[in-house]
């Protein structure tokens, strides 16, 4: 059965292995290698942080840098892309599926070529999973199956770890209050934006760059770990460059929209805020972007 914590995994848009490819920094000043960043904005006695996440991550490779416990012990809110509140409600989740479905009864046949859907109907079939779940899905949402050793069943088995359920376990035990930068109906209507040949493109990518084992999913593992946040964004910049309007749509634009909504969240408590580490980097990630709203952002070392 497809289980629910994958269908949050599918929903939740972020740091995903697409054929990232690396290339040169070119974001001038480079910043700080920090996932954790302390926000100090004018007014307000006490700091928020904002951290960069990857969504899911083998538990082996799972850390927290330090600081990150005491920063979310002095914060009143935690803030995620989408509120875990909302992520966590399985009919709401369940009444979401319909939406990350393509239209007018197209397939997956209908958007690749015979020889690429035979690659992915194999490359699903090693995995263990039944194609047939997943015929009429918009292609961005397979790409989280990307990668071949992968497990399907990882989250359960505790294998795979997602640092927003960690977070969101740890607010839920202190009792904190949680919100989102954006709602799950705003995410998944991201994808109507861009064409569904688009993605399928970006599904069969993904797949024969993990095929050729260039090591991409690793060599962003090994930026995640060295919080290397401004190498993070341009190797994930130059992954979205083959699909028109793709960064804007997924990075710049959204950047630039939770700037307010941040600000807004700093300056009425102690707030905790956990995004794609893919955001945080870049002259249009939040870290520069919230300089430039007036607020002092410094790296938690």
């Amino acid at each position: 059965m497809f289980r629910l914590s994958w269908i949050y995994t599918i929903l939740f848009v972020g740091l995903v292995s697409f054929g990232c490819k690396t290339g040169k920094n070119a974001q001038g000043a480079k910043l700080d290698n920090a996932l954790l960043w302390k926000i100090e904005a004018p007014g307000t006695k006490t700091p928020s942080y904002l951290f960069g996440t990857i969504h899911i991550i083998d538990s082996k490779e799972y850390f927290l840098p330090n600081g990150t416990l005491s920063a979310i012990d002095a914060s009143k809110k935690m803030v995620f892309e989408i509120d875990m509140a909302e992520m966590s409600d399985p009919s709401k989740l369940m009444g979401m599926m319909g939406k990350v479905m393509m239209k007018n009864g197209k397939t997956l046949k209908d958007v690749v070529s015979a020889e690429d859907y035979t690659m992915i109907q194999n490359h699903f079939k090693k995995m263990g999973l039944p194609m047939f779940m997943f015929e009429r899905m918009k292609p961005f949402f397979l790409t989280i199956f990307a990668e071949e050793g992968l497990d399907p069943a990882g989250l359960q088995s505790g294998n795979l770890k997602s640092y927003e359920m960690e977070f969101a376990e740890l607010a839920r035990e202190k009792d904190m209050e949680t919100g989102g930068l954006e709602t799950i109906d705003f995410q998944i209507g991201l994808f109507d934006q861009i064409t569904d040949e688009d993605q399928a493109k970006m599904l069969v990518d993904a797949i024969k760059s993990d095929k050729k084992d260039d090591g991409s999913m690793d060599k962003m593992i090994a930026l995640y770990k060295a919080q290397n946040i401004d190498a993070l964004a341009t190797m994930i910049d130059d992954g979205g460059k083959d699909i028109e309007g793709f960064n804007e749509k997924l990075l710049t634009d959204r950047n630039k929209q939770w700037i307010d909504g941040i600000t807004t969240e700093v300056k009425k408590q102690p707030t905790f805020i956990a995004v794609g580490a893919g955001h945080l980097g870049g002259k249009d990630g939040v870290v520069r972007l919230l300089r430039q709203a007036g607020l002092k952002v410094t790296a938690v070392k």
